[in-house]
């Protein structure tokens, strides 16, 4: 299968319990006018300073192998103050911190108020199914920059801190018991680039068989 065939258009595959139809039309992104399915960064944010939030920016630089430039969990090693507790010398799995908008619009049903940033993460993204891509997806962010997905962010009780009561709503129980973590998706840098509010996004799926995202 070729590079073209594996692109965003592809990921039918990447959810279960959906039909290929759907999930096509899921993590493709949502139509433009035209018809076009298009996937795209909502919004771009980094913090200097190790806080629960990040303030949101006009743009943001990719650094590969290392993060987002000037963000405080960028590096080769393990810069998340738990991670670092547990051992420094791990390599940094977390260089970068993506989150879907619609789970925004999905928390607003709850009761929720969140905006971009304000759960840590540095790409709010829009009209793609994050949580759907296996492990190992390139994600073509912009022109240049690309992010390999490595796993799941594990939701901590800081988000209690943020708002109350909304850690259940980011994770949870599936029907047969399973843990579903809903707070985004972590990954490293393979090739940086500038990203902005705007600029489209692209999933290139690894090859078969595909691995399920766990926490990283």
């Amino acid at each position: 299968m070729s590079t073209a065939e594996k692109t965003i258009e592809t990921t039918v595959a990447a959810t279960a319990g959906t039909t290929a139809g759907d999930t096509a039309e899921t993590a493709a992104g949502r139509r433009e006018g035209d018809g076009t399915r298009v996937a795209r960064v909502a919004a771009v944010s980094s913090n200097a300073e190790y806080s629960f939030t990040k303030p949101n920016r006009e743009s943001i630089t990719l650094l590969a192998g290392l993060g987002v430039e000037g963000d405080v969990h960028a590096g080769v090693t393990v810069k998340h103050r738990s991670r670092v507790a547990q051992d420094p010398t791990r390599p940094n799995l977390r260089q970068v911190h993506l989150i879907h908008r619609e789970l925004f619009e999905e928390v607003a049903g709850a009761g929720f108020s969140v905006s971009p940033g304000q759960l840590g993460e540095n790409v709010t993204t829009e009209g793609i199914d994050l949580h759907a891509l296996p492990t190992g997806t390139l994600l073509r962010i912009g022109q240049e920059a690309v992010v390999e997905v490595t796993g799941l962010r594990n939701p901590c009780p800081q988000i209690n801190a943020f708002q109350d009561g909304l850690l259940k709503q980011v994770v949870g129980r599936d029907e047969e018991g399973r843990l579903v973590r809903k707070a985004g998706i972590m990954g490293v840098v393979r090739q940086g680039g500038t990203v902005r509010p705007g600029d489209p996004v692209e999933a290139t799926l690894p090859p078969l068989p595909h691995v399920p995202l766990e926490r990283v």
